[in-house]
């Protein structure tokens, strides 16, 4: 969708009856809160519009998330969670139904969200096979590990990742390597892909929200700070996207980019004042 003008982008946020949150370089960046954050989730609830956060990174389970989100002063609820993990359950749950046994390449946290929905974790051993691979962003990584899941890919077991991403936005002076790069490393041993890749840009990511809360997608603003993923799934599930340049993308990557915002704004405080003028 192409907004004309001011009026026009009223109406679409008078229209807007939740808004689904990127986390890392949307609401932080690393384990740096904006000052933003908080009077911005505060000024929604003031105007009676929900809010959920939705994140790529399937490293820590909801309730290491919850904990984390805590610590920096924001208290959210379970239902207002929603991961890459998360997703990658529902997926397996309605695409799988047999599937129980997982190789997992994960963090322990993200290994234990799939234990407690009820999924075993095989161990790193040719004699216990899984049902399928599941690969994430590992943040363990063990070479081992690695090379197991890479041999249970080339035996052609179901092969799913938990989100797309390259990279993991950090504000240390490192590169934090993502799922999509581990996957890529995957491919060029073996020559596969996965055979599904969760997470945004993927619809699937905002149709979690969509069953919990009964609404429909353009009644949803995602928010976020990539271009690839958190405006790519607007586009991809016909929601509102909503571009904030406080993380990866720059305005010279929407100059070169083939995937536009509807609204591109400096962060969240923008949004903010912009929902409540269209509001009043």
């Amino acid at each position: 969708m192409e907004i004309a003008g001011p009026s026009e982008l009223y109406e679409r946020l008078r229209g807007i009856k939740h808004i689904a949150l990127d986390m890392d370089g949307t609401l932080y960046k690393g384990g740096t809160l904006f000052p933003f954050t908080i009077p911005f989730l505060h000024r929604l609830k003031q105007m009676g519009v929900h809010y959920s956060f939705l994140t790529n990174n399937p490293s820590k389970s909801t309730d290491d998330y919850l904990k984390h989100l805590h610590k920096m002063g924001i208290n959210a609820t379970r239902d207002e969670m929603y991961t890459s993990a998360q997703a990658t359950i529902d997926y397996i749950r309605i695409n799988y139904p047999g599937m129980k046994r997982l190789f997992i390449l994960g963090t322990p946290s993200m290994i234990s969200e799939f234990e407690q929905a009820g999924f075993v974790s095989t161990a790193d051993d040719a004699r216990d096979k899984p049902d399928g691979v599941v690969v994430g962003f590992d943040m363990s990584l063990v070479y081992a590990r690695l090379c197991r899941a890479t041999w249970w890919v080339q035996n052609g077991l179901p092969y799913i990742a938990t989100n797309p991403d390259y990279v993991c936005p950090s504000d240390q002076p490192l590169i934090l390597v993502d799922c999509g790069a581990i996957c890529h490393c995957i491919e060029k041993a073996v020559g596969r892909k996965p055979d599904v890749v969760i997470g945004k840009p993927d619809a699937r990511m905002l149709e979690g929200i969509l069953c919990r809360h009964g609404i429909k997608a353009s009644e949803v603003a995602m928010v976020g700070d990539r271009l690839y993923t958190d405006i790519q799934l607007a586009k991809n599930a016909n929601a509102l996207g909503v571009l904030v340049l406080t993380g990866e993308a720059t305005p010279e990557d929407i100059r070169a980019g083939t995937t536009y915002p509807d609204l591109s704004i400096r962060d969240l405080s923008v949004l903010g004042a912009l929902f409540e003028q269209a509001k009043r």
